[in-house]
C-alpha cells in the first residue's frame, strides 16, 4: 500500500499493567500479537474470527475460533473480559451493540470489560479513506511495534460512543483513560 493512500496517526506508546483477575478472561478479538494472551497467558480463552489470526498469536492461551457476535459460552461464564484493539473492526454499531450484549451475558455478576481501543471521529475532508495508527506496545517484558487500521466509519467512534454502547447493555463505567486518540475503558456489568 502506498503511502499516499492512508492517513497515518503519530505513534503511541502503550505500557499494558497487569490487572488483577479471577479464573479464565474471555479476550475478544485475540489472534494477531495475542497482547492479552502474552500479559496473562494460560488463563486467557482467545476467541477471534478469523483462524490465521489466532495461528499467529503467541502460544499460551487457549485459542478458539468464534464470532463474539454470537459466543457460545453459557451465561455468566467469566469474570472478566477483555478487547484489545478489536472493537474497531467490527463495521456497524450494531455488531458492536451486539458483541456488547454477548460480553455482558457471559460475564458473571460484578465482571469486569476492559477496553483498549481507538478514539476515531471525524474523516477530515482532504484524509484517504484508510487510517493507521502505529503502536509501541510494551507488555510482559516484550515490546512490540505494530500498527491497527481500517476505513473511516460514517459514525464517530468516541469514547462518549463506546459509554453509550456500555450503558446500553447494562455496564458501568469504573474507570476511563485517553490520550490523543487511544482509549482504555474499565465497565462492570451491574
Amino acid at each position: 500500500m502506498e503511502e499516499n493512500q492512508y492517513y497515518l496517526f503519530d505513534e503511541m506508546e502503550i505500557v499494558l499493567v497487569d490487572f488483577k483477575t479471577d479464573g479464565f478472561i474471555l479476550d475478544i478479538g485475540g489472534g494477531g500479537e495475542g497482547i492479552i494472551g502474552r500479559l496473562k497467558g494460560r488463563d486467557v480463552i482467545a476467541i477471534d474470527i478469523r483462524r490465521d489470526e489466532l495461528m499467529e498469536a503467541p502460544a499460551g492461551p487457549l485459542k478458539i475460533v468464534m464470532d463474539a457476535r454470537d459466543l457460545t459460552f453459557p451465561d455468566d461464564s467469566f469474570n472478566q473480559s477483555t478487547a484489545f484493539f478489536s472493537l474497531m473492526y467490527l463495521k456497524t454499531r450494531e455488531d458492536q451493540l451486539q458483541v456488547f450484549q454477548e460480553i455482558h451475558r457471559v460475564l458473571k455478576p460484578g465482571g469486569s470489560l476492559y477496553i483498549w481501543d481507538l478514539v476515531i471521529s471525524g474523516h477530515p475532508a482532504t484524509a484517504p479513506d484508510i487510517y493507521i495508527v502505529p503502536l509501541w506496545i510494551r507488555v510482559a517484558g516484550d515490546e512490540i511495534r505494530t500498527g491497527y487500521g481500517n476505513r473511516w466509519k460514517a459514525d464517530d467512534r468516541s469514547s462518549a460512543y463506546y459509554l453509550a454502547l456500555a450503558e446500553e447493555t447494562g455496564f458501568r463505567q469504573v474507570k476511563m483513560e485517553s490520550d490523543r486518540h487511544i482509549m482504555h475503558l474499565v465497565l462492570d456489568k451491574v
